[in-house]
């Protein structure tokens, strides 16, 4: 079983460090709200408070393998929600036009 990696953008990253640093939320509060270890906060306030607003700019690329995975799955999804459809009305007797 694999486990999957999350990712954050930029801009939540920077979110999360300025309340914490700005006194809005405590870095406790912070981690329990995003569930974050907080180790990773404690990279991310040291990288922030090294940076500033530059930080986090040379963020990696997004996963695309991971996003087309999850975009396969939920356009298979909605293909079964469609048959699944066009079965229950076929059984009331609607009649259902199919795409071609």
């Amino acid at each position: 079983m694999s486990v999957m990696r999350r990712t954050f953008t930029r801009e939540f990253k920077l979110e999360v460090c300025q309340k914490v640093k700005l006194g809005q939320q405590s870095k406790s509060a912070a981690c329990r709200e995003h569930s974050l270890s907080p180790s990773l906060l404690d990279r991310w306030l040291t990288q922030y408070e090294a940076k500033g607003q530059g930080t986090f700019a040379d963020s990696g690329p997004v996963d695309s393998d991971r996003r087309i995975k999850e975009l396969e799955a939920s356009l298979g999804r909605s293909h079964l929600e469609n048959e699944f459809l066009r079965d229950a009305l076929g059984k009331l007797g609607i009649p259902v036009k199919r795409q071609p």
